[in-house]
């Protein structure tokens, strides 16, 4: 596996750092790329060298994120529970990228990615006995619920800890996926 110069990751992190900082600004299409370039301290040319555009740029910035939080699960079992107290610190951690997603003008991309994200996260957490059009219904259920529930968390300033978001939403997540649908 070849290493990356360090050099590189410095540029790639301002770039992206960057970006989340003028989108928490200003409106994503009023963002130029020579905004982002004084913003990163960087030339123009090295974030084309990096991305194609400020669309690539967003879309490889929200594919790290997913990946990040995909990994939680890699390996193992998933319980939907440390899932969700897992992916509540990331975003804690991360909260400049999460609220400024979710409050911009991108945000009904980024949620529509967010939401076939979790569709598939939770879709792994069923009982695989479950029928197929009671499994669909359960999953898109708790994949739209845990995506409002983190909307309004973030965007709110995080009034609760995620260890307490994370019981509340345990707690009503036990009522629905240890019930069948009748």
């Amino acid at each position: 596996m070849k290493k990356t110069d360090r050099r590189v990751a410095k540029s790639q992190t301002a770039i992206k750092t960057a970006l989340i900082e003028l989108m928490s600004e200003k409106d994503f299409d009023s963002i130029t790329i020579q905004d982002i370039a004084d913003q990163a301290d960087v030339n123009r040319g090295t974030i084309y060298h990096h991305y194609l555009d400020k669309f690539d740029l967003l879309d490889k910035i929200m594919e790290e994120h997913m990946n990040t939080i995909s990994s939680f699960c890699d390996g193992v079992t998933i319980d939907y529970k440390k899932f969700i107290l897992h992916s509540l610190m990331y975003f804690q951690e991360n909260h400049l990228f999460f609220s400024t997603m979710l409050a911009s003008e991108g945000a009904r991309y980024f949620r529509c990615r967010f939401l076939a994200f979790n569709i598939k996260e939770f879709e792994k957490s069923m009982d695989p006995s479950i029928n197929s059009p009671d499994k669909e219904i359960q999953v898109h259920f708790i994949a739209n619920a845990y995506v409002g529930i983190v909307e309004w968390w973030v965007t709110n300033e995080m009034p609760l800890t995620a260890n307490q978001v994370s019981a509340k939403v345990g707690k009503l997540l036990d009522n629905i996926v240890n019930k069948s649908l009748e």
